[in-house]
């Protein structure tokens, strides 16, 4: 059986591209240790196979978490099985807005800035390692080889993500919602972990994509 840390966490759950870089900054301002997201995106060679164990085993390294692999579908059920006291917390953006700045990101990152990257493109790219961005989209994304930004497909799994926690921490006390672009969203944050504020409002980064 895996050792169940009495210590609390932080977890944000949301996908990425929806302010988890800001919430990164403001949860370091405040002195929590952040897990390194380098090592948590090539945790995707267990959660492919769905083998928790070194995924919980990373969750030990540190306080907060955002992102890969935690931005990922069903990790936060298991987060929640073995650290039911931790805090947990999804960040929601406009979805139209989402799905065109994860395209965005990826074609200038991974394919010539303007076309969505395909296939080769995918398994190719220097990042992690060789075949990582190939590997998540078959184990995350799931979209049609002939079609990987499939619209429909980027954006139901987004809503089903996010219908899907919110239905499972309904009137849980340690789960909040945030849309980093509400201005009252710093001040929510700040109540939600019993923190000084240190700004008025959120620190926005990666304005750009």
């Amino acid at each position: 059986m895996l050792f169940r840390k009495k210590a609390q966490k932080i977890f944000c759950i949301g996908r990425n591209k929806t302010g988890t870089t800001s919430l990164e900054k403001v949860l370091k301002e405040f002195g929590y240790k952040m897990g390194s997201q380098t090592e948590g995106e090539k945790l995707i060679t267990y959660y492919k196979d769905y083998n928790w164990k070194p995924i919980i085993k990373f969750c030990k390294t540190a306080e907060a978490f955002q992102d890969a692999p935690f931005s990922w579908p069903y990790t936060w059920q298991i987060l929640y099985e073995y650290f039911p006291k931790a805090k947990f917390i999804l960040t929601v953006r406009d979805e139209e807005s989402w799905y065109n700045s994860q395209v965005r990101f990826h074609s200038k990152q991974f394919s010539d800035g303007i076309s969505p990257p395909n296939k080769n493109c995918l398994k190719n790219a220097e990042y992690n390692y060789r075949g990582y961005l190939w590997d998540v989209f078959e184990a995350v994304w799931k979209t049609p080889k002939s079609d990987l930004y499939n619209k429909s497909d980027f954006i139901e799994s987004y809503r089903c993500h996010n219908k899907s926690v919110i239905h499972f921490f309904k009137n849980k006390p340690n789960f909040l919602i945030l849309d980093v672009s509400d201005k009252n969203s710093y001040k929510k944050l700040s109540n939600f972990l019993e923190k000084k504020p240190i700004h008025l409002e959120f620190p926005h980064l990666n304005k750009s994509i």
